[in-house]
Parts: structure tokens; C-alpha cells; sequence
């Protein structure tokens, strides 16, 4: 099959009426019994999941990691939230906005296994980790570590206390295919001082997929007496986990990533104990110290972006949080196995199936990433997200669920002939 035709018979694939939820529950019911390391390679079953999406005929989509495509179904009830929402007017803002937007923040909760006082709704990952930055009591000393590798906002963030506060930030590198976890514990344990406060990391590291022994780094980091703020904006709705079972102080994501709920949704995860020294954002009405809700004061919002949540949340509990891991890691796989040991190409997503999942990043020598990019989207419609610092030179590649394999196919030959 040529490349356009390929291209636009898998966009008509994706154009099709979604599933009535009790077809989608029939479908889905069909492979209860069938574990999601099988099923994850069942192309029929993922091509019914992709009938639940409207997507673009033109392009294959492979920067998802950036903002999910929301499923028809989460998406026509998000539509129904914002016309009830602006039916009712003030008249809802004024009674039951801030009640529904805790019972959203709940939901996210039960999903993250932590106790629903201590986790509250935002706008994305910067925002939640920028609130501890920069409320955390800072002295001037202190010293705070994190990697080159981390989001930049975050590391602005940090850059700005440093001038405010006096803040001394002290910035390692993560090697991208390493032996050990203890090769990545040491490597901050090594950059921590009598004067570290507070270290950054990311759960999974945005450029190359990296998921980092979290667990591992916060008994150390704690055994040291340092606090510990986890980057989680693409794990939530990407891997199975509890925020507890982490060991961090501190967790911020982004659901607009992969759980997709709408634009604009983040969640904020504070340890108990810590809510109450954290200075907030912007001054609430009222200052209860142990209250996370002290920290969730921004003004006026799209509050019908916060409903979303819960349909999110059932899509993707319905879906299956195993299945989507295993898939997204599937999908991973497919096109990384073909093309790692290549001679021109250079990887910088770890070999270790154990430490990465959905997302990798892929270069070839010699080339910038923005040319790279260039080519994958002029000559074969692919795109995807030219990442070009922090020791990593490729694009960034992040299937869906959507996905085909014959999309990855393309991706595939692509790579070979680029050159």
C-alpha cells in the first residue's frame, strides 16, 4: 500500500462513531479473561479502541505526549459539562463549584491511592511543582538538587528562588541507558550536602521516557533528611502506581497528558505534614494551615474542565489501567527493537524493557533534531518532537492507544532510509 493511502485509511479508522458505552462494554467484556501482555498485541481489540477517537487523516500522530487526544466519549460529555455549566451561570459558581471540583479532586485520589485531603486539582505539572518551589521556606544557603534532564519551567522556577532566596541549585545529569539503579541513586546521593533542602526528579524523564527507581532515591534522599519533589506529569494514566508507595513529599502531573481529561487539568500531591509550611500561590480567602485547599486559590477557572476528571477517569479505568501499560509498552518496543542497534542511529531511551514504558526518543547521527523532524513530517507525515539539549539529540516519540503498528511501520522504514 502507498504511504498516503496507508495514512489515510488509518485517519478514516479513527473517524468512525464511537461505541455506545454499552457496545464499549460488550467489546471490552469479551477479553476480561485475556491477560494485558496478550492483549497488547491484539490489533483488532486496539482498533475498535481507536474508533473511540476523532483523528487527523493527514498526519500520523506521534507526539502525544505533549496533550492526549481526549476519547469521543470523554469529550461529548466535557461539551454537555460546559453547557450545563454556562445554563446555570453565576447561580453555579456561587452554590456548587468548589464542592464538585474536591469530589473531582477525590476521584483523582482513589486513582492515585493517596487520602483525598492531601491531593488537589490544577491547571498542569508547572504549576503544581512551581507551588512548592516557590512556597517552599526557603533560607538563604540552601541548597536544592535536580538534573539537567528535568522540565525547564521547573528548573526556571528554581533559578528564580535562587536569585530571590539565595537558593544554591545544584544540577546532575542522568545517563540515558544506565547498569543499575544504584548507577542513579548515587549519582544524587552524590550531589546532596549538609545544606540540601529539597531534591527534584522526575518519575519519568519527559525526553526520553527514563522511569527513574523513585522509591530508591527517596529513602536515600530521606535517610539524609531531604525532601523529596517527584515530576510525575507522564506517569499518572501511563504506568500502575500509588503516589504513596513512591516514598516522595511531594507530587505534581498533568492529566491532560495520559489520562486525558481536557486542557488545562494538573494534580498537586502534598505529604500531610508538609501542607501547612508551604507558602501558597496566591493568598487564599481563608488560611487553614493543614488544609491543601490553602494552596488551590487561583482566581476564576474553566470549572467544567474540572467534571471532565471523573469522565476521564471511568473511560480509563474501564479501559484498563494494565491493558494501556501494557500496550503503550508494546508499542514501545515495536519500533525500538527494529531500529536501536542500527548503525546511524542513536538511542536515548534505556535498553532495560523495566525502565521506560510508552514514550522514546530517537536520533540519527549527524542530524540536527529539527531536521529530523522535518523529514519524518514532509516526506512520510509523521510527527512527532524534536528534543536537541540536556545530552539528548533526537525526536521524542510518544504513541496512544491509538496507534497502530502500521503507523509505527512507517516510523520504522522512515529511520532506516534517513541516513
Amino acid at each position: 500500500m502507498r504511504k498516503r493511502e496507508f495514512i489515510k485509511k488509518a485517519g478514516i479508522l479513527g473517524m468512525g462513531a464511537a461505541m455506545s458505552d454499552k457496545l464499549y462494554l460488550e467489546m471490552i467484556g469479551k477479553y476480561a479473561e485475556v491477560p494485558a501482555g496478550e492483549l497488547a498485541e491484539n490489533e483488532d481489540f486496539w482498533l475498535d479502541i481507536r474508533k473511540e477517537y476523532r483523528l487527523n487523516p493527514d498526519i500520523i500522530n506521534l507526539e502525544n505526549g505533549y496533550y492526549n487526544i481526549i476519547p469521543e466519549p470523554t469529550l461529548d460529555k466535557y461539551i454537555r459539562h460546559l453547557r450545563d455549566v454556562n445554563y446555570q451561570g453565576s447561580y453555579y459558581m456561587r452554590t456548587v463549584q468548589t464542592d464538585n471540583k474536591k469530589a473531582m479532586a477525590a476521584k483523582m485520589a482513589a486513582i492515585a491511592g493517596c487520602p483525598a485531603d492531601e491531593l488537589i486539582l490544577t491547571r498542569n505539572t508547572t504549576e503544581s511543582l512551581d507551588i512548592i518551589i516557590g512556597g517552599y521556606p526557603w533560607k538563604e544557603g540552601d541548597e536544592a538538587v535536580m538534573a539537567e534532564q528535568d522540565y525547564p519551567s521547573m528548573l526556571s522556577m528554581f533559578r528564580q528562588v535562587g536569585r530571590r532566596y539565595g537558593v544554591v541549585n545544584r544540577i546532575v545529569s542522568v545517563p540515558t541507558d544506565p547498569g543499575s539503579d544504584d548507577e542513579i541513586v548515587n549519582l544524587y546521593a552524590n550531589a546532596i550536602t549538609g545544606k540540601t533542602r529539597l531534591l527534584m526528579i522526575c518519575h519519568m524523564i519527559n525526553i526520553t521516557g527514563h522511569i527513574l527507581p523513585v522509591r530508591k532515591i527517596c529513602e536515600m534522599a530521606h535517610r539524609r533528611g531531604v525532601e523529596v519533589m517527584v515530576d510525575g506529569a507522564h506517569t499518572v494514566g501511563h504506568i500502575s502506581f500509588t503516589i504513596p508507595e513512591l516514598g516522595c513529599d511531594y507530587f505534581g502531573s498533568s492529566l491532560h497528558k495520559w489520562m486525558s481529561v481536557p486542557l488545562g487539568s494538573g494534580l498537586l500531591w502534598v505529604k500531610k505534614e508538609h501542607i501547612r509550611k508551604i507558602w501558597p500561590l496566591m493568598a487564599p480567602f481563608e488560611d487553614k494551615p493543614e488544609d491543601i485547599s490553602r494552596l488551590n486559590h487561583t482566581g476564576t477557572l474553566p470549572v467544567h474542565t474540572d467534571l471532565a476528571v471523573e469522565d476521564a477517569v471511568e473511560y480509563y479505568l474501564r479501559l484498563g489501567p494494565g491493558r494501556k501499560e501494557a500496550r503503550l509498552r508494546y508499542l514501545q518496543h515495536y519500533w525500538t527493537d527494529k531500529v536501536r542497534n542500527l548503525p546511524h542511529i542513536e538511542m536515548y531511551t534505556p535498553s532495560d524493557p523495566a525502565r521506560s514504558c510508552g514514550i522514546a526518543t530517537v536520533g540519527v547521527k549527524g542530524m540536527k533534531p529539527s531536521d529530523l523532524g522535518d523529514i519524518l513530517f514532509k516526506k512520510y507525515k509523521i510527527y512527532t518532537a524534536p528534543v536537541d539539549g540536556a545530552g539528548v539529540h533526537g525526536c521524542r516519540v510518544t504513541p496512544n492507544v491509538f496507534t497502530t503498528t502500521e503507523e509505527l511501520d512507517v516510523l520504522v522504514r522512515a529511520l532506516k532510509e534517513i541516513k
